[in-house]
């Protein structure tokens, strides 16, 4: 079990459990389905990319329920892919 999907910060930041749930599974839905991961990481575990990119504040959930990309003027400067990449 990843250690920061304990701490309560995590669950804050997005809103709620039943919030921090949907946007984990839409975003890995997006991984597998091809989307590039927003954060450098050395692992294969989709669960840890999402939870690093939740961490970082590279994706939320919008009020429709989707998982979004923050814009870029939203990320710092070393945000890594664009919404171009993304696509």
């Amino acid at each position: 079990m990843l250690e920061a999907l304990k701490e309560e910060a995590i669950v804050n930041k997005v809103g709620g459990r039943f919030k921090l749930s949907t946007l984990i599974q839409k975003r890995m839905v997006q991984l597998n389905r091809g989307s590039r991961a927003l954060v450098e990481m050395q692992t294969k575990n989709l669960m840890e990319v999402v939870v690093q990119e939740i961490l970082q504040d590279k994706i939320y959930l919008d009020t429709s329920g989707e998982a979004r990309v923050r814009p870029a003027a939203e990320v710092p400067t070393d945000a890594g892919p664009t919404l171009a990449d993304l696509e």
